[in-house]
């Protein structure tokens, strides 16, 4: 029997986003796709619940007041919902715990790379690469290498300007996401790592041909309308520490204030064009290092396909 795989995401992206992601996991062969909407979203609700293969959950009031309390942060809500996937009674064998900016890019079949897996490993690492902001028929991503000494010489190599302070080159996470066995006992579920009992990622192993396709930024506009959240409460906010391990590297937190103070939103459009934009000279650092991905994606034909009312 073939294995089979989901994913669980907790989401409050405009429904053509949810769409796009839906679809995109669905063509993989998702057998079920778990969306938690953390906004009262009706109309998304009624769209997206229509679909077999979709499981759709309003975490309303009523919904926390069964579980104690609503989370003030987001990222424990995303647990706390993620952890009530993988207790309800199993309907695939492998959960990813992803975002709706997040697509699987395997180069096999996922399910082939899941059955491979020893029975002692309970979760499996997708590592990342980043959407540039491009035109054409592809969608462009920028790699980065799990060394850390390489990482940082192509950070600085590929960003001249920023890159001692962006691990890799990265705006967001380069830990990946888990995959994890679903119906599992017990078992904590955060952002990047689950525990079960004392033991982090029990039996972790990396899956090698699955990278895992980050639209973090987008083009200004997307990324200027998530930008003062992500600095408050998200990705970027003050407590988390520099992503890169250069002396002296800051925090994005930091490093934005920087910015802003230096030259406002002008110069933050420039950050955003340095490190963001599928500029031809950064396209050639990274082919040449090894670290350009092109993926052509057709999320317009894919939701279509897989949503013919809602296209």
């Amino acid at each position: 029997m073939s294995v089979t795989w989901g994913t669980v995401t907790t989401t409050n992206a405009p429904l053509p986003r949810i769409l796009d992601f839906a679809a995109w996991h669905l063509e993989l062969g998702a057998r079920r796709v778990y969306l938690y909407l953390d906004e009262d979203m009706p109309e998304a609700q009624a769209v997206l619940s229509a679909h077999p293969k979709l499981r759709v959950f309003r975490t309303d009031e009523a919904w926390w007041a069964k579980r104690g309390r609503r989370p003030v942060k987001h990222q424990a809500r995303q647990g706390a919902n993620a952890r009530h996937a993988n207790n309800r009674k199993p309907e695939v064998d492998w959960l990813a715990h992803i975002d709706t900016d997040e697509f699987l890019l395997p180069a096999r079949p996922l399910p082939e790379q899941l059955a491979a897996l020893p029975p002692d490993c309970l979760c499996a690492r997708v590592r990342p690469i980043e959407a540039l902001v491009s035109d054409g028929p592809e969608t462009l991503f920028k790699a980065c290498p799990q060394d850390q000494r390489a990482r940082k010489e192509a950070a600085q190599a590929c960003f001249p300007t920023w890159g001692a302070h962006l691990s890799g080159g990265f705006l967001s996470h380069v830990a990946g996401k888990l995959l994890f066995r679903a119906g599992t006992p017990g078992l904590q579920i955060r952002i990047h790592n689950v525990t079960l009992g004392d033991i982090d990622n029990p039996g972790m192993v990396r899956l090698a041909d699955t990278e895992l396709g980050h639209f973090h930024a987008g083009d200004w506009a997307h990324f200027l309308s998530l930008y003062r959240f992500r600095l408050a409460q998200g990705s970027y906010r003050s407590e988390l520490k520099p992503q890169a391990r250069t002396q002296g590297a800051l925090s994005l937190h930091d490093l934005f204030a920087l910015i802003e103070q230096s030259g406002g939103e002008d110069a933050l459009r420039r950050f955003h064009t340095e490190v963001c934009t599928a500029r031809p000279e950064l396209l050639t650092r990274l082919d040449g290092l090894g670290l350009l991905r092109r993926h052509r994606m057709g999320l317009s034909q894919l939701r279509a396909r897989h949503f013919p009312d809602a296209a």
